[in-house]
């Protein structure tokens, strides 16, 4: 079983954490144990497994004001920009959980089995433009597919293994929710197979210190901050798809439950891939 991890938790939260047992949910959104995150389903495609979402060292509730340092994203202070446009911040997660590898991909596990570079409307379609989950509703703000996965990642060892595994794309959108207090990044790799998948999941880890993907930065719209983020990585055969969020500004959210849902609403373009799915399967 994959863990989340804060990146900046003390060794007693860790302990803490790693009991087998898992706070409950308060309604009040007071606790940062999240809950399994429920998984949609691509139009006509496979559902999605449910894998239970384990915090190892996430950050406690703020109890003083001079706990906010907690909070601070590595690198967060960091405004050296990619060489490539559009590109963020250098930032990475507070927050981070990796998922394994989603078994329904078995079928996707090789590039080789789906070799058609993936598209700007494939991947951010009309129906995508506008995005919801529970009480969340975000805008696409921008979107763009670099070739380059140089250009849009920073940290030698992420590059070098996006490098080794023949990284060909990196999709990138940009979501601001309706009333702006929220921003989200959706972001999908390509890569050569599912190990290289796997790899990436591990070293997009902020405790790693390997990189992390630069944020796409949205004309008008609030721009990724140092403050506090949460991340959500997966792969699915040989894409890696990741969900970024924060409150805008980078204040610290009330409880991962509410960055779990916002994650979810932006997590609708990955339905791209159920679909690459359905086309190796020969189903449509």
């Amino acid at each position: 079983m994959i863990e989340a991890r804060g990146t900046h938790a003390t060794g007693s939260q860790a302990s803490q954490a790693s009991r087998t047992g898992r706070a409950p949910r308060q309604e009040g959104g007071g606790d940062f144990w999240p809950e399994d995150r429920p998984r949609s389903r691509a139009k006509d495609g496979p559902p999605r497994s449910r894998l239970p979402l384990i915090v190892v060292a996430v950050v406690a509730v703020l109890a003083v004001a001079g706990a906010a340092a907690f909070f601070v994203l590595r690198g967060g202070g960091d405004k050296e920009a990619a060489t490539g446009p559009g590109n963020g911040a250098k930032l990475s997660p507070t927050a981070y959980t990796p998922q394994i590898a989603d078994k329904d991909m078995a079928k996707l596990a090789q590039r080789s089995a789906d070799q058609r570079p993936v598209t700007q409307g494939e991947a951010f379609p009309a129906d995508v433009k506008t995005v919801t989950y529970k009480k969340y509703s975000f805008t696409l703000a921008a979107s763009q597919i670099s070739n380059d996965c140089k250009s849009v990642t920073w940290g030698a060892r992420l590059q070098a293994d996006l490098a080794k595994y023949q990284c060909s794309q990196i999709a990138r959108g940009a979501y601001v929710s309706q009333d702006r207090g929220h921003v989200g990044q959706f972001i999908a790799i390509n890569l050569l197979n599912q190990e290289g998948a796997q790899q990436i999941v591990r070293v997009l880890d902020p405790q790693t210190a390997a990189g992390f993907v630069y944020p796409l930065a949205a004309e008008g719209a609030p721009a990724f901050a140092s403050g506090f983020s949460a991340a959500y990585a997966q792969a699915y055969g040989h894409y890696v798809v990741v969900t970024w969020v924060q409150r805008a500004g980078g204040a610290q959210p009330a409880s991962l439950n509410e960055m779990i849902d916002v994650s979810l609403a932006i997590e609708k373009p990955a339905d791209f891939v159920w679909g690459r799915l359905q086309l190796t399967d020969g189903t449509r």
